[in-house]
């Protein structure tokens, strides 16, 4: 190795330039990062030269090439020759050297890694390793492709009809802008797509968000369904499940992030793999190379911020990813008034019910939240409530005309809410969620023919507690808090 006084300084040095290192050389320099590459062979190196590429001769064996690294400024030494023996005495040297230096190192078996890890290695790449992430990225695609073919090819079957994109009852953020990034898609093909749902946008976010965006969507009870061809539900899997959606109606397309069984359609895509159905659509928008207006990236970006509660419960790298895609677009002062609007006198009166009412099991807390006009403000109030001290889990329900409607959060890791309440009310009614967050809703049933609301709300308590309490299989005796 030629003598030399000077220290190594860049950001990342490359140890062994054959195929794969080179490769990873060539991605590193694209970054604007200072790249050194290190070989043994100097006909190699001047090669490198001449492309551009800061290259020294160098050996791995030599002990004292490890001792012209700034370890202060380099930030990580990726070490790929084809020995073991010359990586692993690579590392040992590094380590001696560094304790925060990042390394990388080239391994050809698992028996290599492991001693290269003892070493001190922090990521070791093998053949087995590398081979199995090209895979999975290429069938990751493969999918992608394929599920964005099959939907264009239904919604092309719309040709010169209208297509009917239903949301949940009372749509929030993630349903909402799910159904308006589906529209552009439909759009995209030449298919006329309409936002339709059931019940009303009263919680203050979502009234924000249609309001300030500007959002075109229509009330299901005031058109001719009649006029479209065909259908599609998004952030809900089938008529009747948290929607008020007829029977007959059967959506040929089915997007939703919330976990089902025996769900059909021409084109269904349910993944519980992911925070938001708001991912999944920026992901096709990702995939259709379409970019998104200001007013579409805002919403999706809101959608999937609201959903999974500021990125912080049910979050998942598609998430992120999701995110990170929509961001440039996205119109950050317009996320702020949506975010903060006022408290309705609705949300505040069931608030100080529920407040009232609540009775306490352990870490459990249940309340009857009264007789509702806005069933948005049940989720509001069990936010609220899991903020008690040695409160994991809550559940929230109020009357609305003749239906009960639920509300639960959760915060313990042991339950999945959702599966509590499907077991819980499932045979009297629809409910289902995540492990974080889940709903439902039950009519009343016999209980309809109650007048006396005070008689009403003590029978409807005590048959919603003893089911809830039944599915997570704890005493029914409350306790004072």
């Amino acid at each position: 190795m030629p003598e030399t006084s000077e220290y190594y300084q860049h950001d990342y040095i490359v140890i062994g330039c054959g195929g794969f290192g080179l490769a990873v050389i060539k991605d590193l320099s694209r970054t604007n990062k200072k790249v050194l590459a290190v070989d043994i062979n100097r006909e190699k190196v001047e090669v490198l030269i001449e492309q551009g590429i800061e290259a020294v001769e160098g050996d791995a064996k030599d002990k004292s090439f490890f001792d012209r690294i700034d370890y202060s400024r380099v930030s990580a030494v990726l070490i790929f020759t084809p020995d073991d023996d010359v990586n692993t005495f690579a590392v040992e040297e590094l380590r001696k050297r560094s304790i925060g230096i990042f390394i990388v190192v080239r391994a050809s078996d698992i028996k290599a890694k492991e001693e290269m890890e003892q070493k001190g290695a922090d990521y070791v790449v093998t053949p087995y390793e590398a081979m199995k992430s090209v895979v999975v990225s290429a069938l990751k695609r493969m999918e992608s492709i394929r599920r964005v073919k099959r939907l264009r090819e239904v919604l092309e079957t719309v040709k010169n009809g209208k297509l009917g994109i239903f949301t949940h009852d009372n749509p929030d953020p993630d349903a909402i802008s799910s159904a308006m990034a589906l529209r552009e898609i439909a759009r995209h093909y030449g298919v006329e797509a309409d936002i339709l749902y059931f019940g009303e946008i009263s919680h203050q976010q979502n009234k924000a968000m249609v309001n300030l965006l500007e959002i075109s969507i229509l009330s299901a009870e005031d058109i001719d369904l009649s006029a479209y061809r065909k259908f599609a539900l998004v952030d809900s899997s089938a008529p009747g499940v948290n929607n008020s959606i007829p029977e007959t109606i059967k959506p040929s397309i089915v997007i939703d992030h919330h976990p089902a069984d025996n769900v059909e359609g021409e084109f269904v895509d349910l993944r519980d793999d992911v925070g938001a159905t708001a991912t999944i659509l920026a992901g096709y928008l990702q995939d259709l190379k379409i970019v998104p207006s200001r007013t579409l990236a805002t919403a999706l970006f809101f959608g999937i911020q609201t959903e999974t509660e500021e990125f912080r419960k049910n979050t998942r790298t598609a998430d992120f990813t999701a995110a990170a895609f929509l961001y440039p677009f996205v119109d950050h002062e317009m996320i702020e008034k949506m975010e903060g609007p006022a408290l309705s006198t609705e949300t505040l009166d069931v608030l100080g019910t529920a407040i009232k009412n609540r009775q306490v099991f352990s870490s459990f807390v249940i309340s009857f939240g009264g007789f509702i006009n806005d069933r948005d403000a049940l989720p509001q109030a069990a936010d609220f409530l899991l903020k008690l001290e040695g409160i994991s889990t809550v559940l929230v329900f109020g009357i609305l005309k003749d239906v009960v409607y639920i509300s639960a959060r959760n915060k313990d890791v042991r339950i999945n809410i959702g599966e509590v309440l499907k077991k819980a009310f499932g045979d009297v009614g629809s409910a289902g969620g995540h492990a974080h967050a889940a709903g439902g809703q039950i009519p009343l049933g016999i209980f309809g023919d109650v007048s006396d609301r005070e008689m009403l709300s003590k029978l409807v308590t005590e048959a919603v507690k003893r089911r809830f309490l039944n599915a997570v299989g704890i005493e029914h005796t409350p306790e004072k808090i």
